[in-house]
């Protein structure tokens, strides 16, 4: 290896090691992140192996498999890498007058006084606001950004002196609707449960 052919082979495997680090990272950087969420899951399967049965232990970490896209998106908010969705977009706007029109033939409670009582046109306020726009450009861009602000404002600002969660998502369900974007290939792209989790969580933030 003290050669001159010695010398010169590990100056060309030196500099192929150093381009595959600097240049060849940048390429394989996708499949070098997918390598390491494996090998996490692997070190979960194995941490678990010695609390569980072989079965056990791989029934979770299908599970685990199964899920891995959710656990993936929130590593990435946690670390700020999250990608923002582009989203769709529409010129159109709802109305004010519609949304009350829905909301008066609601008929959740019709023993309470209170229920769907507006307080100071406070969703009128909203819908401007999920509609506004700076320097010519819509603060938020997209229809489901839209649709997302819409239904966290109509929970968390207690707009009605009673029913806001169940309006809340009886209007953020017309929103979708109203864009085209409650149901695909026929089915919906939010389920019952998935509604209810939405519309709890963000009375809760």
């Amino acid at each position: 290896m003290n050669s001159k052919r010695g010398i010169a082979f590990r100056k060309w495997a030196t500099k192929i090691l150093k381009d595959y680090m600097l240049k060849g990272y940048a390429v394989n950087q996708k499949r070098l992140e997918y390598l390491e969420k494996t090998i996490k899951l692997i070190d979960i399967a194995n941490r678990m192996e010695d609390r569980l049965e072989n079965n056990d232990a791989k029934e979770i970490l299908k599970v685990i498999g199964d899920y891995s896209k959710a656990l993936d998106l929130l590593d990435d908010y946690d670390h700020r890498t999250l990608k923002k969705i582009k989203g769709n977009i529409d010129e159109r706007r709802i109305q004010y007058r519609d949304c009350i029109d829905i909301i008066n033939k609601l008929r959740f409670n019709e023993e309470s006084t209170l229920f769907a009582v507006e307080r100071d046109k406070g969703l009128e306020s909203i819908i401007g606001n999920i509609y506004q726009s700076f320097s010519g450009q819509d603060i938020y861009k997209s229809i489901e950004e839209k649709a997302a602000n819409f239904l966290y404002l109509t929970v968390k600002n207690h707009v009605f002196a009673d029913g806001n969660k169940r309006i809340a998502a009886t209007l953020f369900i017309y929103f979708l609707n109203f864009y085209g974007i409650l149901y695909k290939d026929g089915k919906q792209t939010i389920d019952n449960n998935t509604l209810t989790a939405l519309t709890i969580v963000n009375s809760r933030i």
